[in-house]
């Protein structure tokens, strides 16, 4: 048995979709589906349960001499989320509890950290797992902070040792997503990808429109991010449940940064639509928590035994595109 937490999400459902195709029959999906419209993410895949987060301790308590591996997605992704005690209690408590558990009961858990951890780059954007090299990153959010402590204390327990409160699972993979894009992320409102934002501005209007820049080193529109597809972090993740014997915290990311420019030409690429960009105001809420470059150092995957390619800004826009956001059926 599999569970997935937050598996109608974006990344959370693209794992059960690959999990599937595997012909893993007994996956669990973890999830708070409210009025969101994101149970479509699941509506394709035979699921073996489907459970409340509230449910997620008593189901795995009930089933853990089945349960072998927990892909743990559910949090507050929302950068703008400012409730630092809600944020608290669903990124950093939550997954601790996740953490003691699987410890205890000896399953696996491969968890969702973010390149949001790295604050605004200038401690470099190396996956070191040392609480030295930890501490001298500084997050720009809540949402990033949250991610942070998760890693942090993990590393003081691989460090000390464990101790009363906490003792590490048989394997224990943290993944600092970056800028990731692709199907199933049309729930999320304003924070899905900029690919996605960018295709309907283009649809709907004919033109894409990007942050004007407030950073003398940065032009309009040439913020760098590292945008990966989600099929390159869905294959890592498999990666990592094919080999229960490799722990750490892992970069995700393609090590190479692009502009939003880049990306919103690939969009129009896709599309087949002439260029035609214009430049807006940054809102204030992310005025000094934005972060105008990121590019992951792969270093700790490749060190691993990680060495397949990731896909190009071009290439995984262009399959985004034409395969998902243009057809009739936009679910994975």
């Amino acid at each position: 048995m599999i569970i997935v937490t937050g598996g109608a999400g974006f990344i959370g459902s693209n794992i059960v979709a690959a999990l599937e195709e595997r012909g893993i029959d007994r996956i669990v999906a973890c999830d708070d589906f409210g009025e969101d419209a994101k149970w479509n993410n699941l509506a394709k895949h035979e699921l073996y349960n489907c459970i409340h987060p509230t449910q997620l301790f008593t189901y795995m308590n009930q089933h853990k001499a089945q349960l072998q591996v927990i892909f743990h997605m559910g949090a507050i992704s929302a950068t703008t989320e400012m409730n630092v005690d809600l944020i608290l209690d669903q990124n950093y408590r939550l997954t601790m509890n996740l953490i003691e558990w699987c410890g205890q009961n000896r399953v696996r858990l491969i968890y969702a950290s973010s390149a949001a951890t790295y604050g605004d780059g200038s401690a470099g954007f190396v996956d070191d797992f040392s609480r030295k090299g930890l501490a001298k990153l500084r997050p720009l959010n809540p949402y990033g902070w949250s991610k942070h402590m998760v890693d942090r204390t993990i590393a003081q327990i691989r460090e000390l040792g464990s101790n009363e409160d906490y003792s590490l699972p048989p394997q224990y993979a943290g993944l600092k997503f970056f800028n990731v894009y692709g199907p199933n992320e049309y729930h999320k409102g304003g924070q899905m990808s900029v690919v996605n934002q960018v295709f309907h501005q283009i649809q709907q209007k004919g033109t894409a429109r990007l942050f004007k820049s407030d950073h003398p080193d940065y032009s309009d529109g040439g913020q760098l991010r590292d945008f990966i597809y989600i099929k390159d972090c869905v294959d890592v993740m498999l990666w990592l449940y094919d080999h229960p014997e490799i722990s750490g915290l892992f970069n995700v990311g393609t090590g190479k940064a692009r502009s939003f420019a880049d990306l919103a030409r690939a969009v129009f690429a896709a599309m087949s639509k002439p260029e035609s960009l214009e430049f807006i105001d940054m809102p204030e809420i992310l005025k000094g928590k934005y972060q105008y470059f990121t590019q992951s150092v792969n270093a700790g995957l490749e060190a691993a035994g990680y060495n397949n390619a990731f896909t190009s800004l071009e290439d995984g826009v262009k399959d985004y595109v034409q395969r998902y956001l243009m057809q009739e059926d936009t679910y994975r």
